[in-house]
């Protein structure tokens, strides 16, 4: 997710010269040479522990666009990358003795959740632990990278894409997600602030850096509309986050919808996919690009009929879903698996090209 010269927006890297900027812009449907974004889903997490350096890096040089770090505070107010606060999935904090006191109890945007978390930690603190792999069951082959990478910071994050960006010769762009933003905001540690101040410092709050900057809640997404010049999607998982009338309410603050791939395509009560919804269209009609999540090989996240064998863990055929979602129209998506995203999407343009 080169010099900041070098870099261009997500949204405005696919719309055309004539296009208006800023949010809520008129954003026309796919057009030639708007090619379909792979974004890495916490870097190459499908290969290395979600959100380290490794992750990112390897996604990189497997293709990928953009990466994408979800980001926390710490108790110093600096972000980092994690996909929750609460870290003991992801780390090793549970072995250090030195911070068995931290473990505690607190709810989260309504939901109780006992752990430690990084709001209870200093970066210097954090900086000791080690990243583990979340899902072992499902990665084994993941889990022999258990103890090697720290924390990253979205600094740290910038800096290596920027690396990247003049080792290969393209623009890599990012994809922040604020985690948990009001909650931040209530302990204060909100998110917008250093997120911006970040950016900023970095070059990178223009409406033409290839920054977008991904939220659940609106309220967090219509605060930095005020903030900051670089595109924003508002992710939704329920149908009445994508009736017209919302969509046209997230045109007024956000350049993309975000939706779970259900959304986008449906599955039957056998849990296959078929005809692709309308939500594609009605976000291109009210100017909107749409970027769904998330596109992993494993059967067990696969549609039943992209699905090889019975074994949950066995790799699907992870090319034939996006290949339908390409179809769909999708203007990018999310992906564990960015080498498979990245072939999968050059070959879907090649077979469009032919047509």
């Amino acid at each position: 997710m080169a010099t900041t010269a070098a870099v261009v927006a997500l949204g405005a890297a696919a719309v055309p010269a004539q296009a208006a900027p800023g949010h809520g812009a008129g954003r026309p449907d796919r057009h030639p040479g708007a090619e379909p974004i792979v974004i890495a889903h916490r870097g190459a997490s499908g290969y290395r522990p979600e959100h380290t350096l490794a992750a990112y890096r390897l996604a990189i040089r497997m293709g990928a666009d953009y990466v994408e770090p979800d980001l926390v505070s710490t108790k110093d107010g600096v972000l980092v990358a994690r996909h929750e606060n609460e870290i003991s999935g992801t780390t090793d904090v549970a072995t250090h003795p030195e911070f068995a006191d931290r473990r505690t109890t607190k709810t989260i945007d309504g939901v109780a959740i006992t752990g430690w978390f990084t709001e209870d930690f200093t970066l210097a603190e954090l900086k000791t632990l080690r990243a583990k792999e979340r899902l072992p069951q499902v990665r084994p082959d993941n889990t022999r990278y258990d103890g090697q990478f720290e924390i990253p910071t979205l600094d740290e994050v910038i800096r290596l894409v920027k690396r990247e960006s003049g080792r290969t010769g393209r623009t890599i762009g990012i994809a922040p997600e604020t985690k948990h933003p009001t909650y931040f905001g209530s302990i204060g540690l909100g998110l917008e602030e250093p997120l911006v101040r970040t950016l900023r410092r970095n070059g990178l709050d223009r409406p033409n850096a290839k920054v977008v900057i991904q939220s659940f809640e609106d309220g967090n997404l219509r605060r930095l509309a005020g903030m900051t010049r670089v595109p924003l999607a508002q992710l939704v998982e329920r149908a009445e986050q994508v009736t017209p009338a919302r969509l046209a309410d997230i045109a007024t603050y956000a350049d993309w919808v975000a939706p779970t791939k259900n959304l986008v395509i449906p599955r039957d009560p056998a849990g296959a996919i078929g005809a692709p919804s309308s939500l594609v269209a009605d976000a291109h009609a009210v100017g909107l690009r749409v970027v769904t999540w998330t596109m992993r090989v494993e059967n067990q996240f696969l549609p039943t009929n992209h699905r090889i064998g019975t074994d949950p863990n066995a790799k699907g055929d992870l090319a034939g879903e996006i290949d339908a979602f390409l179809d769909a129209g999708v203007d990018a998506l999310f992906s564990d698996n960015p080498d498979l995203a990245v072939a999968t999407r050059d070959s879907w343009l090649a077979g469009e090209g032919a047509a």
